[in-house]
């Protein structure tokens, strides 16, 4: 839960960033973010999650 919330949170300020910088018009943006929010709610979540859950875990096991 933690990590969906961060990722919500960042996406969220790139979202900002690139309307106030003129990248994305908030027409195209609404409509990001329904798909988004309607795409969460299909059979498929469950399996885009997993896919987040991993590139999470393994930018987490990178050591520097």
């Amino acid at each position: 839960m933690a990590i969906s919330l961060s990722v919500v949170l960042m996406l969220a300020i790139v979202l900002v960033v690139l309307i106030r910088g003129g990248s994305i018009k908030p027409g195209p943006a609404v409509v990001a973010i329904l798909f988004g929010f309607f795409l969460a709610s299909t059979g498929m979540a469950p399996s885009i999650q997993r896919f987040l859950d991993s590139i999470a875990e393994t930018i987490n096991s990178i050591s520097f």
